[in-house]
């Protein structure tokens, strides 16, 4: 058996790929939209509880899992973390499937390390901060002391929970845009225009993400935008290519179970 961290696009069709290779193939995910969007795969095996450490070192002994492919997001690096001492720790081999990020060279372009850092700089940038980071770290913006007296946009996926949240943290109706991504060019421009965007705050979740389109359409309008860098982690093996986990599946996979 094969475990996937599949909670993005790519991890998705990643599972999907080694499924229909004939892998036998776990997909683990945190949302049951997640969970939804995997049920075009119908031998695929989905795990949607949320796994520590320690949870995934017992699904691996109890599932027999062979091999570890974490295809979660660029930023989830609690996840990737965990992964890694659970292999470690139970003796599987681990890849991670790391999505190419976007060359970005815009000089309105302020790199920053944590969302707070990003809530700071952002801060001095503008009045009217459109946020295209998601959901997972909304607190910290809302919160924030240096957004004070700014007005926060967010766009967040449409499902009850993410805007249930939205409306708990104090985010009135005009200051959420419920859409799911990834965004044009043009609508990316539509949206900062209709909101009044001063400044964009973006993670480089890459191309899949839509962060390319989000940094042009904010160079075409001259706003600046504040991009929140990967974390930096040391991954056991890296892929970059679905091609290049299929060779380390191979490599490493017992031919009797795929």
């Amino acid at each position: 058996m094969i475990f996937v961290a599949a909670g993005t696009q790519d991890g998705r069709e990643l599972a999907g790929a080694l499924l229909q290779a004939g892998y036998d193939v776990t997909a683990s995910v945190v949302s049951s939209y997640g969970e939804k969007l995997l049920e075009q795969y119908p031998r695929l095996i989905i795990n949607d509880k949320p796994l520590d450490e320690d949870a995934l070192k017992d699904y691996i002994w109890q599932h027999d899992i062979r091999i570890f492919v974490d295809a979660s997001h660029p930023y989830a690096a609690n996840v990737s973390g965990n992964a890694m001492r659970a292999c470690r720790a139970t003796n599987i081999p681990y890849i991670r499937y790391e999505r190419a990020s976007v060359p970005v060279d815009y000089d309105k372009a302020h790199r920053v390390e944590s969302y707070e850092e990003a809530a700071n700089t952002a801060a001095c940038l503008g009045t009217t901060v459109f946020l295209t980071t998601g959901s997972r770290n909304l607190k910290t913006f809302v919160l924030s002391d240096a957004l004070k007296g700014h007005t926060i946009i967010a766009r967040i996926l449409p499902t009850a929970g993410v805007l249930k949240e939205c409306e708990e943290l104090g985010l009135t109706p005009k200051q959420i845009v419920a859409l799911q991504g990834p965004f044009s060019e043009e609508l990316n421009i539509a949206l900062y225009r209709q909101y009044g965007a001063d400044v964009v705050i973006t993670k480089n979740s890459g191309e899949i993400g839509g962060t390319d389109t989000k940094i042009t359409a904010a160079k075409k309008l001259g706003l600046p935008v504040v991009l929140i860098d990967r974390p930096k982690l040391q991954y056991d093996v890296i892929a970059y290519t679905f091609e290049d986990v299929f060779e380390f599946v191979k490599k490493h996979f017992d031919g009797s179970e795929g």
